[in-house]
Protein backbone atom coordinates (compact mmCIF):
# COMPACT_ATOMS: atom_id res chain seq x y z
CA UNK A 1 0.00 0.00 0.00
CA UNK A 2 1.69 3.28 -1.12
CA UNK A 3 -0.01 5.40 1.55
CA UNK A 4 1.54 4.87 4.99
CA UNK A 5 0.72 6.38 8.38
CA UNK A 6 3.68 7.92 10.24
CA UNK A 7 3.73 9.26 13.79
CA UNK A 8 5.39 12.55 14.70
CA UNK A 9 5.89 14.55 17.89
CA UNK A 10 6.39 18.28 18.35
CA UNK A 11 7.59 19.73 21.65
CA UNK A 12 6.12 23.19 21.17
CA UNK A 13 2.85 24.25 19.60
CA UNK A 14 3.44 25.22 15.97
CA UNK A 15 1.54 25.61 12.74
CA UNK A 16 1.22 22.23 11.07
CA UNK A 17 2.23 23.38 7.59
CA UNK A 18 5.39 25.04 8.99
CA UNK A 19 6.40 21.77 10.67
CA UNK A 20 5.94 19.89 7.38
CA UNK A 21 8.08 22.47 5.58
CA UNK A 22 10.90 22.72 8.11
CA UNK A 23 11.12 19.13 9.31
CA UNK A 24 9.95 17.05 6.35
CA UNK A 25 11.05 19.17 3.38
CA UNK A 26 7.66 19.87 1.83
CA UNK A 27 7.03 23.08 -0.08
CA UNK A 28 4.35 25.35 1.37
CA UNK A 29 1.94 24.36 -1.40
CA UNK A 30 2.56 20.64 -0.83
CA UNK A 31 2.20 20.97 2.94
CA UNK A 32 -1.07 22.90 2.78
CA UNK A 33 -2.42 20.50 0.17
CA UNK A 34 -1.70 17.50 2.42
CA UNK A 35 -3.54 19.16 5.29
CA UNK A 36 -6.52 20.27 3.18
CA UNK A 37 -6.90 16.70 1.90
CA UNK A 38 -7.25 15.46 5.49
CA UNK A 39 -3.96 13.58 5.66
CA UNK A 40 -2.95 14.91 9.09
CA UNK A 41 -4.64 13.39 12.16
CA UNK A 42 -4.74 14.51 15.78
CA UNK A 43 -6.28 12.00 18.18
CA UNK A 44 -7.78 10.17 15.22
CA UNK A 45 -9.48 13.25 13.76
CA UNK A 46 -8.27 14.78 10.51
CA UNK A 47 -7.20 18.40 10.35
CA UNK A 48 -8.44 20.26 7.29
CA UNK A 49 -7.62 23.86 8.19
CA UNK A 50 -4.32 24.71 6.53
CA UNK A 51 -3.56 27.21 9.29
CA UNK A 52 -4.13 24.70 12.07
CA UNK A 53 -1.67 23.93 14.85
CA UNK A 54 -0.01 20.74 16.08
CA UNK A 55 1.08 20.20 19.67
CA UNK A 56 2.45 16.90 20.85
CA UNK A 57 1.75 13.72 18.89
CA UNK A 58 0.03 13.51 15.51
CA UNK A 59 -0.23 11.15 12.54
CA UNK A 60 0.54 11.97 8.92
CA UNK A 61 -0.47 9.89 5.91
CA UNK A 62 2.33 10.06 3.34
CA UNK A 63 2.62 8.68 -0.17
CA UNK A 64 5.49 6.21 -0.50
CA UNK A 65 5.54 4.79 -4.03
CA UNK A 66 5.90 1.10 -4.72
CA UNK A 67 6.97 -0.71 -7.87
CA UNK A 68 5.64 -3.68 -9.80
CA UNK A 69 8.51 -3.58 -12.26
CA UNK A 70 6.85 -1.68 -15.09
CA UNK A 71 9.65 -0.06 -17.09
CA UNK A 72 9.27 3.04 -19.30
CA UNK A 73 9.62 2.53 -23.05
CA UNK A 74 11.46 5.82 -23.46
CA UNK A 75 13.56 7.93 -21.09
CA UNK A 76 14.59 11.45 -22.10
CA UNK A 77 16.23 14.28 -20.21
CA UNK A 78 12.93 16.00 -19.39
CA UNK A 79 10.33 13.24 -19.62
CA UNK A 80 9.66 9.51 -19.67
CA UNK A 81 6.99 7.45 -21.43
CA UNK A 82 5.25 4.38 -20.02
CA UNK A 83 3.25 1.84 -22.05
CA UNK A 84 0.44 1.39 -19.51
CA UNK A 85 -1.37 -1.96 -19.33
CA UNK A 86 -5.16 -1.96 -19.25
CA UNK A 87 -6.46 -1.99 -15.67
CA UNK A 88 -3.77 0.24 -14.17
CA UNK A 89 -4.99 3.55 -12.76
CA UNK A 90 -3.14 6.74 -13.69
CA UNK A 91 -3.57 8.33 -10.24
CA UNK A 92 -4.73 6.76 -6.95
CA UNK A 93 -8.47 7.20 -6.44
CA UNK A 94 -8.02 7.34 -2.66
CA UNK A 95 -5.36 6.57 -0.07
CA UNK A 96 -6.60 2.96 -0.17
CA UNK A 97 -5.67 2.49 -3.84
CA UNK A 98 -3.05 -0.29 -3.82
CA UNK A 99 -1.14 0.78 -6.95
CA UNK A 100 -1.21 3.30 -9.79
CA UNK A 101 1.12 4.55 -12.51
CA UNK A 102 2.17 7.41 -10.20
CA UNK A 103 3.72 4.78 -7.95
CA UNK A 104 5.91 3.45 -10.73
CA UNK A 105 6.86 6.90 -11.96
CA UNK A 106 7.89 8.33 -8.59
CA UNK A 107 9.53 5.13 -7.40
CA UNK A 108 11.87 5.29 -10.39
CA UNK A 109 12.25 9.04 -10.98
CA UNK A 110 11.56 10.82 -7.68
CA UNK A 111 8.78 12.84 -6.07
CA UNK A 112 8.99 15.75 -8.54
CA UNK A 113 8.04 13.50 -11.44
CA UNK A 114 4.40 13.70 -12.46
CA UNK A 115 1.97 12.47 -15.11
CA UNK A 116 0.96 15.17 -17.59
CA UNK A 117 -2.29 13.77 -19.00
CA UNK A 118 -4.81 11.01 -18.38
CA UNK A 119 -6.11 7.93 -20.11
CA UNK A 120 -8.89 5.78 -18.69
CA UNK A 121 -8.05 2.90 -16.36
CA UNK A 122 -9.11 0.32 -18.95
CA UNK A 123 -7.41 2.09 -21.85
CA UNK A 124 -3.94 0.74 -22.52
CA UNK A 125 -1.03 2.56 -24.14
CA UNK A 126 1.46 5.35 -23.85
CA UNK A 127 1.44 7.96 -21.09
CA UNK A 128 3.76 10.97 -21.15
CA UNK A 129 5.29 11.83 -17.76
CA UNK A 130 7.40 14.82 -16.74
CA UNK A 131 10.58 14.36 -14.71
CA UNK A 132 10.60 17.87 -13.17
CA UNK A 133 8.11 20.54 -12.11
CA UNK A 134 9.19 22.79 -14.99
CA UNK A 135 8.85 20.14 -17.67
CA UNK A 136 5.45 19.25 -16.20
CA UNK A 137 4.30 22.85 -16.67
CA UNK A 138 5.67 22.98 -20.21
CA UNK A 139 4.22 19.64 -21.34
CA UNK A 140 0.80 20.41 -19.84
CA UNK A 141 0.87 23.70 -21.75
CA UNK A 142 1.35 21.72 -24.98
CA UNK A 143 -1.63 19.50 -24.17
CA UNK A 144 -3.83 22.44 -23.20
CA UNK A 145 -3.00 24.26 -26.43
CA UNK A 146 -3.48 21.15 -28.60
CA UNK A 147 0.15 21.02 -29.65
CA UNK A 148 0.43 17.29 -29.00
CA UNK A 149 -1.08 14.95 -31.60
CA UNK A 150 -2.57 11.83 -30.02
CA UNK A 151 -3.38 8.71 -32.03
CA UNK A 152 -5.41 5.82 -30.67
CA UNK A 153 -6.32 2.38 -31.95
CA UNK A 154 -9.72 0.86 -31.20
CA UNK A 155 -11.75 -2.21 -32.08
CA UNK A 156 -15.32 -1.16 -32.88
CA UNK A 157 -18.51 -3.06 -33.52
CA UNK A 158 -19.61 -3.48 -37.13
CA UNK A 159 -18.01 -2.75 -40.46
CA UNK A 160 -16.62 0.73 -40.94
CA UNK A 161 -15.58 1.38 -44.54
CA UNK A 162 -14.94 5.12 -44.85
CA UNK A 163 -13.00 7.78 -42.99
CA UNK A 164 -15.16 9.80 -40.61
CA UNK A 165 -14.94 13.31 -39.24
CA UNK A 166 -17.07 13.42 -36.11
CA UNK A 167 -17.97 16.85 -34.79
CA UNK A 168 -20.43 16.49 -31.93
CA UNK A 169 -20.48 18.67 -28.77
CA UNK A 170 -19.91 16.76 -25.54
CA UNK A 171 -21.43 17.45 -22.15
CA UNK A 172 -20.46 15.90 -18.82
CA UNK A 173 -23.57 14.72 -17.06
CA UNK A 174 -24.47 12.99 -13.81
CA UNK A 175 -27.12 10.31 -13.57
CA UNK A 176 -29.97 10.72 -11.11
CA UNK A 177 -28.49 7.96 -8.98
CA UNK A 178 -25.73 9.24 -6.71
CA UNK A 179 -23.99 5.89 -7.09
CA UNK A 180 -23.22 6.51 -10.73
CA UNK A 181 -20.25 8.63 -11.65
CA UNK A 182 -20.18 11.27 -14.34
CA UNK A 183 -20.72 10.12 -17.92
CA UNK A 184 -20.49 12.11 -21.15
CA UNK A 185 -23.27 12.65 -23.70
CA UNK A 186 -23.63 14.35 -27.07
CA UNK A 187 -25.56 17.53 -26.36
CA UNK A 188 -25.82 20.88 -28.12
CA UNK A 189 -25.07 22.53 -24.76
CA UNK A 190 -21.74 20.72 -24.58
CA UNK A 191 -18.24 21.75 -25.57
CA UNK A 192 -17.19 21.56 -29.25
CA UNK A 193 -15.46 18.24 -29.88
CA UNK A 194 -13.83 16.80 -32.99
CA UNK A 195 -12.44 13.35 -33.81
CA UNK A 196 -11.22 11.81 -37.06
CA UNK A 197 -11.66 8.07 -37.55
CA UNK A 198 -9.87 5.93 -40.13
CA UNK A 199 -10.75 2.24 -40.68
CA UNK A 200 -7.65 0.01 -40.87
CA UNK A 201 -8.88 -3.58 -41.00
CA UNK A 202 -12.21 -5.40 -40.95
CA UNK A 203 -12.45 -8.74 -39.14
CA UNK A 204 -15.32 -10.47 -40.94
CA UNK A 205 -15.52 -13.43 -38.56
CA UNK A 206 -16.04 -11.05 -35.63
CA UNK A 207 -17.92 -8.27 -37.45
CA UNK A 208 -15.48 -5.81 -35.88
CA UNK A 209 -13.21 -3.12 -37.35
CA UNK A 210 -9.80 -1.92 -36.24
CA UNK A 211 -9.79 1.88 -36.47
CA UNK A 212 -7.35 4.71 -35.93
CA UNK A 213 -8.80 7.60 -33.91
CA UNK A 214 -7.31 11.08 -33.65
CA UNK A 215 -8.95 13.45 -31.15
CA UNK A 216 -8.53 17.12 -32.09
CA UNK A 217 -10.00 18.19 -28.76
CA UNK A 218 -9.35 16.67 -25.37
CA UNK A 219 -12.75 15.95 -23.86
CA UNK A 220 -13.33 13.21 -21.32
CA UNK A 221 -14.34 9.92 -23.02
CA UNK A 222 -14.32 11.74 -26.36
CA UNK A 223 -13.40 8.83 -28.64
CA UNK A 224 -15.73 6.45 -26.82
CA UNK A 225 -18.75 8.74 -27.02
CA UNK A 226 -18.10 9.83 -30.61
CA UNK A 227 -17.84 6.23 -31.83
CA UNK A 228 -21.01 5.30 -29.93
CA UNK A 229 -22.69 8.36 -31.48
CA UNK A 230 -21.99 7.09 -35.02
CA UNK A 231 -23.27 3.61 -34.05
CA UNK A 232 -19.87 1.91 -33.91
CA UNK A 233 -19.26 1.64 -30.15
CA UNK A 234 -15.92 0.37 -28.95
CA UNK A 235 -15.94 -3.33 -28.17
CA UNK A 236 -15.78 -3.90 -24.41
CA UNK A 237 -17.14 -0.47 -23.45
CA UNK A 238 -19.04 -0.96 -20.17
CA UNK A 239 -20.79 2.44 -20.34
CA UNK A 240 -21.64 3.68 -23.80
CA UNK A 241 -24.16 1.40 -25.47
CA UNK A 242 -25.05 -0.43 -22.25
CA UNK A 243 -28.28 -0.54 -20.25
CA UNK A 244 -28.57 1.49 -17.07
CA UNK A 245 -28.64 -1.77 -15.06
CA UNK A 246 -25.38 -2.99 -16.59
CA UNK A 247 -23.73 0.41 -16.10
CA UNK A 248 -24.69 0.29 -12.41
CA UNK A 249 -23.24 -3.19 -12.01
CA UNK A 250 -20.01 -2.05 -13.62
CA UNK A 251 -19.69 1.06 -11.46
CA UNK A 252 -20.47 -0.94 -8.31
CA UNK A 253 -17.93 -3.60 -9.37
CA UNK A 254 -20.58 -6.29 -9.24
CA UNK A 255 -20.23 -7.53 -12.80
CA UNK A 256 -18.35 -10.76 -13.55
CA UNK A 257 -15.97 -11.20 -16.47
CA UNK A 258 -18.48 -13.53 -18.12
CA UNK A 259 -21.30 -10.99 -17.79
CA UNK A 260 -18.99 -8.32 -19.14
CA UNK A 261 -18.12 -10.56 -22.08
CA UNK A 262 -21.80 -11.29 -22.76
CA UNK A 263 -22.77 -7.62 -22.58
CA UNK A 264 -19.88 -5.95 -24.41
CA UNK A 265 -18.12 -8.78 -26.31
CA UNK A 266 -14.84 -8.26 -24.44
CA UNK A 267 -13.49 -8.33 -20.89
CA UNK A 268 -11.91 -4.86 -21.23
CA UNK A 269 -12.33 -1.67 -23.22
CA UNK A 270 -10.53 -2.24 -26.54
CA UNK A 271 -9.01 1.23 -26.80
CA UNK A 272 -5.24 1.78 -27.00
CA UNK A 273 -3.19 5.01 -26.88
CA UNK A 274 -0.75 4.26 -29.69
CA UNK A 275 1.21 7.39 -30.68
CA UNK A 276 2.22 10.87 -29.52
CA UNK A 277 3.78 13.57 -31.70
CA UNK A 278 5.05 16.86 -30.28
CA UNK A 279 7.90 19.34 -30.08
CA UNK A 280 9.55 20.17 -26.76
CA UNK A 281 12.53 22.44 -26.16
CA UNK A 282 13.22 22.72 -29.91
CA UNK A 283 13.26 18.96 -30.44
CA UNK A 284 10.65 16.88 -32.30
CA UNK A 285 9.35 13.58 -30.94
CA UNK A 286 7.23 10.81 -32.44
CA UNK A 287 6.68 8.10 -29.85
CA UNK A 288 4.91 4.82 -30.60
CA UNK A 289 3.60 2.14 -28.29
CA UNK A 290 5.50 -1.14 -28.19
CA UNK A 291 2.27 -3.13 -27.74
CA UNK A 292 1.02 -5.11 -30.74
CA UNK A 293 -2.60 -4.16 -30.12
CA UNK A 294 -3.89 -5.40 -33.49
CA UNK A 295 -2.76 -8.95 -32.81
CA UNK A 296 -3.33 -9.05 -29.05
CA UNK A 297 -6.90 -7.76 -28.73
CA UNK A 298 -8.48 -11.17 -29.43
CA UNK A 299 -7.31 -12.51 -26.08
CA UNK A 300 -9.93 -10.26 -24.43
CA UNK A 301 -12.79 -11.71 -26.50
CA UNK A 302 -12.83 -15.05 -24.66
Amino acid sequence: MPFVVKKFHVKEKTKAFLFLIKELGYTQKEAQRLISKGRLFIDGKSMTKTGGFVDGEFDLVEFEPITKGLKPIEVEEHFVVFDKPSGVLIHPQSRHTPYSLVDELRYQFGKEANITHRIDQETSGIVLCAKTKQSEIDIKYLFENRQIQKTYLAIVNGKLEKDLLIEAPLLRQKHQSTNVRTIVVVDKKGKPSKTTIKPLKYFQDLNMTLVEAKPHTGRQHQIRVHLFHVKHPIVGDPLYGQSFKNMMKYFDKKISDQERLNNTKATRLLLHANELEFSLYKKDYHIKSKTDFQNKFKQFLV
